[in-house]
């Protein structure tokens, strides 16, 4: 689904498997955010393919955090010209899971190595400007990304439309959740991209659901 300039979305909303939403910004360098699961990557594909896009068109991958719905697909791009990029705290994370879980797992540990770590700052992608946050607490190498331009900001699983990511995972932590949360409340923002469920759209929605997450899940974590 079209977004708003440039930025398009992939939505999952399958209420029996779990994937994350990825979303596409266009441009000369094409961006990809959050491939998903590998196993569920066609989801992805087929939506490309609806903009006569492929693997092959995608220069830069991001993975807001390195859970396996989130993570797992960029091993696709291993072969193909994209470069990917996520925070290094996430890196030690996909070392650790998958010296525990061996081969089970469907991430294979050289095809999912970063090119080059995310740090917060800002970030030029072939002329187009990004700001990069380290907003742990879901996950100790989350992130988000702000496009300024377009007040658009991608959060993981930071915030959804109506609730936070789990704290209760390893790596979980509700201070530093509330923390980051707070931080990516005060940017001026008009679109929330979150990693599953609906997109929040509008500066008045974005208020009300950050006010919400925190009159409301800030008290149960």
């Amino acid at each position: 689904m079209h977004i708003c300039k440039n930025i398009h979305g992939f939505i999952w909303d399958s209420m029996t498997r779990n994937n994350c939403n990825t979303y596409l910004i266009d441009g000369p360098t094409r961006i990809l955010i959050d491939p998903g699961h590998l196993n569920l990557f066609d989801h992805v594909k087929q939506g490309l393919a609806e903009m006569d896009l492929g693997i092959e068109n995608i220069g830069l991958v991001i993975c807001t955090h390195a859970h396996p719905d989130h993570l797992e697909a960029v091993q696709l791009f291993q072969d193909a010209s994209a470069r990917v990029a996520y925070h290094q705290q996430g890196w030690e994370v996909v070392k650790t899971m998958l010296d525990q879980v061996g081969p089970s797992s469907q991430a294979r540990i050289d095809a999912v190595r970063p090119d080059f770590f995310l740090t917060e700052g800002d970030l030029e992608v072939s002329g187009a400007g990004f700001q990069v946050y380290h907003t742990p607490g879901h996950d100790p190498g989350a992130i988000c990304i702000y496009q300024p331009d377009q007040k658009v900001l991608v959060t993981g699983d930071l915030i959804f439309k109506e609730g936070i990511g789990r704290t209760d995972l390893p790596g979980g932590n509700s201070s530093q959740i509330k923390e980051s949360i707070r931080r990516m409340a005060a940017l001026d923002v008009e679109w929330i991209l979150p990693g599953h469920g609906g997109i929040v759209a509008g500066a008045i929605e974005v208020k009300r659901t950050f006010e919400q997450i925190e009159n409301f899940w800030f008290a149960h974590i």
